[in-house]
């Protein structure tokens, strides 16, 4: 691995990672990895849009003796808008297509349809339904809704299907499918002996399902008119241990760096949400909404200083984490609570 500049890092065998920064938020930056195949340069994610991610990325692409015109393709792991905010502008440029899985080309395609009103009446109503207090509420009528991003994604031309290897002349890219994060959350197994011959099995563009020291978010994706009930920290886990088992021999993850044996980190993750559930259900002694049980769980930071938006990624995760206790029957809903409580049993 080597360090080309202050955004670009070579880690051999025709694979490079630009860091593109993320305004105004504490991850610092997406990692954008730049794929050589016989078709030109592919991306594997493209960083958030904003003017400065933009003029990294292509500085970036210039370091690595390519073009933002010359781009073949994009890989989307997921559809955050710090992993596929600058595609539709990469597409504009070089006329490169874009794949995506399935699962998440249908929120894009959601994203895409409803108008951003829609999403305040939406959250709001489950926000409530969670127990979240009025004057949280209040917090969302004060957001202007020119500034939530990603509410204009670009729409894939091509999806991922898991379990197949990706149209990359001369690379050999299997997606494997990895819910969880997101519903369509795809990791992408690069099927080629390491080029420092670390040992393992090829190595793993990661996205954001195994990052090095952080756990990534795991809340709810739902269709306002679908009324099945997922469980997303079932499917991450579920996915975690498939990861576990194909035992790449580098991680090239979507933030902080590139880190060996993954086996080691699919079980600190594993035991974390052990950790973590068993704390959740300790407290479930008391009946408790979502918020609450939000307020008490242990954040990187006191509530108090979380702001709003912050706290409904909170509370959507405390959700995902009381439905694995119910579907494990280690917890369940209050009858007749509104808004509805859960309590240990």
């Amino acid at each position: 691995m080597t360090q080309v500049s202050t955004q670009v890092t070579d880690h051999g065998g025709g694979v490079r990672s630009l860091r593109v920064p993320i305004p105004n938020n504490p991850l610092g930056y997406t990692l954008v990895y730049v794929v050589d195949t016989d078709s030109g340069p592919v991306l594997i994610d493209t960083g958030w849009d904003d003017p400065l991610s933009w003029d990294t990325l292509a500085e970036g692409l210039l370091a690595c003796g390519t073009a933002v015109g010359e781009i073949h393709g994009m890989v989307i792991t997921h559809h955050h808008p710090d992993h596929h905010g600058l595609s539709g502008q990469v597409r504009e440029v070089s006329g490169a297509w874009i794949a995506m899985h399935e699962a998440d080309i249908s929120l894009v395609r959601r994203t895409r349809d409803n108008r951003a009103e829609r999403w305040f009446t939406y959250m709001t109503a489950k926000l409530a339904a969670a127990g979240a207090p009025d004057d949280h509420l209040a917090t969302l009528g004060a957001i202007p809704l020119g500034s939530l991003p990603g509410f204009s994604p670009a729409l894939p031309d091509r999806e991922i299907v898991p379990g197949e290897l990706l149209d990359l002349p001369g690379r050999r890219l299997r997606a494997i499918w990895t819910p969880g994060h997101t519903p369509g959350h795809v990791c992408l197994h690069l099927e080629e002996a390491h080029p420092a011959q670390l040992p393992g099995n090829g190595r793993l563009f990661s996205g954001d399902h195994l990052l090095p020291g952080i756990t990534p978010h795991i809340g709810l994706y739902e269709d306002p008119d679908d009324t099945t009930i997922a469980d997303p920290l079932g499917d991450y886990l579920d996915s975690l241990e498939r990861i576990g088992r194909l035992a790449p021999a580098e991680v090239l993850p979507a933030h902080r760096h590139a880190f060996p044996d993954a086996t080691v980190r699919v079980q600190e993750l594993l035991d974390h949400h052990d950790e973590r559930l068993a704390g959740l259900r300790a407290l479930l002694t008391t009946p408790l909404t979502p918020w609450e049980l939000a307020v008490r769980m242990e954040w990187n930071r006191p509530w108090a200083e979380i702001p709003p938006g912050s706290r409904n990624i909170a509370v959507s995760e405390a959700e995902a984490h009381v439905r694995r206790l119910v579907k494990l029957g280690q917890a369940e809903a209050v009858t007749g609570s509104e808004p509805v409580t859960y309590v240990a049993v």
